[in-house]
């Protein structure tokens, strides 16, 4: 007999790609705001550093209205792309890893940022000085250097999309099939008689894979930091 049933898998797999594309299409974005903040002064540097640690300290349920009031089918952005690029998100499984990203996004940034900050800024400028573009030195000096940086904030981001549920549950709603990813799946099965049994396999699902993210950002943290000193 399967250890989970097929409702059960279904939330288990939409987790993993709500969490899998929220981390891959927040992470650049994370890494350029991370090197803004450590590396560039500029008007608004602290507004922006508000802005992108804001889902952190806001109610996650307000997170998720205020992307239901920007994104919803009838909001002037979210009609725009529904007409535009035929992109919907409220309601959609696109929409939940929208929110689960704008939830892990500032902790990809302190992870990268503080990376960062620890990278000797003469290495980049003796880079420089040999006549390498910005971007080079960035990747082939900088980038390596905060590998370790980069691999933690993309497993913090993975695991806070995957725990996801306030802002998750009001933008996109729980809808078995489309839109309940684990957290929403185990609430809704706390909610009716006899549903423990399902939410408990779900709870040792959601410890299994949080470990193995876990295990697995110490080990390549630790290959990365081994490539680095051994360079």
């Amino acid at each position: 007999m399967d250890f989970l049933s097929p409702e059960e898998w279904t939330a288990v797999a939409l987790s993993l790609r709500v969490a899998i594309w929220a981390t891959l299409v927040a992470l650049p974005l994370a890494i350029w705001v991370a090197f803004l903040l450590a590396r560039r002064d500029f008007w608004g540097k602290q507004l922006l550093n508000g802005i992108v640690h804001l889902p952190l300290i806001l109610p996650p349920v307000v997170t998720g209205y205020l992307l239901l009031l920007t994104f919803g089918r009838r909001a002037p952005v979210g009609a725009w792309l529904a007409d535009t690029l035929g992109l919907v998100f409220a309601f959609r499984w696109t929409g939940a890893a929208l929110a689960a990203g704008i939830m892990g996004f500032p902790l990809m940034v302190r992870a990268i940022r503080l990376a960062l900050e620890t990278v000797d800024p003469k290495l980049e400028q003796a880079a420089a000085t040999l006549g390498a573009p910005r971007i080079w030195v960035f990747l082939t000096v900088t980038l390596p250097l905060i590998l370790p940086g980069i691999i933690a904030g993309a497993i913090l981001g993975f695991a806070k999309a995957m725990g996801e549920f306030g802002a998750t549950i009001t933008f996109v709603s729980n809808i078995p099939g489309q839109t309940q990813t684990l957290p929403s799946a185990i609430y809704a099965f706390l909610q009716v008689p006899g549903g423990e049994a399902s939410a408990l396999r779900l709870v040792a699902v959601s410890v299994v894979i949080a470990m193995a993210a876990l295990i697995g950002s110490e080990t390549l943290a630790r290959r990365a930091t081994k490539r680095v000193m051994g360079a």
